[in-house]
């Protein structure tokens, strides 16, 4: 395997943006609110802020080391949007056999009536995310994309049909879009 000499990659930052570097640490400050993330798993990766541009750099490089520069660099690409504008996933509730009732209380989701059942099915909301439930559309949206991204997920995995025909049965909530808040 052949090893790159010096492999670098860098983020234009927004004039809104504030990112800081704190030994493994990137902390990026923006309009929407802060995020912090830990890259101390990253060895031999160097990252510094010059001239208004996130940069992330490796010198003698095998595979992983080429592969984490462009993933860390892409994380913070993903926080700065975070910060500037936010993330949204849609969902739709989907139902031909009983009619689904979702509501939103604290950090839960609480999806009743599903498929008739007597118990309620919950979804955990994360911290930092909005939930709103408007008709048959649930919408959650966030600055972190990997919250917003999980309980999006959490939502849709607690309509899961595991013992009917998929064919026949295809109730449940589905996410069908996903977008940066304009």
């Amino acid at each position: 395997m052949a090893k790159d000499i010096h492999v670098i990659k860098e983020v234009e930052i927004p004039a809104d943006v504030e990112v800081k570097v704190e030994g493994s640490k990137v902390i990026v400050k923006g309009p929407k609110g802060s995020l912090e993330r830990d890259f101390s798993h990253a060895k031999g990766i160097i990252m510094d802020v010059k001239d208004n541009k996130f940069i992330v750099e490796a010198y003698f490089a095998n595979a992983r080391k080429r592969a984490l520069v462009g993933t860390i660099a892409a994380h913070v690409k993903n926080m700065i949007t975070g910060v500037t504008k936010g993330f949204r996933y849609k969902l739709k509730i989907i139902y031909s056999h009983f009619p689904v009732t979702v509501n939103v209380k604290g950090d839960k989701v609480v999806i009743t009536n599903f498929l008739g059942e007597k118990a309620p099915r919950v979804a955990d909301v994360l911290p930092g995310v909005k939930v709103k439930v408007q008709g048959q559309d649930v919408i959650v949206e966030g600055i972190d994309i990997e919250k917003v991204a999980q309980t999006a997920a959490n939502i849709e995995r607690a309509t899961k049909i595991t013992d009917l025909d998929r064919r026949k049965f295809m109730d449940g909530i589905y996410i069908y879009a996903r977008e940066v808040i304009e």
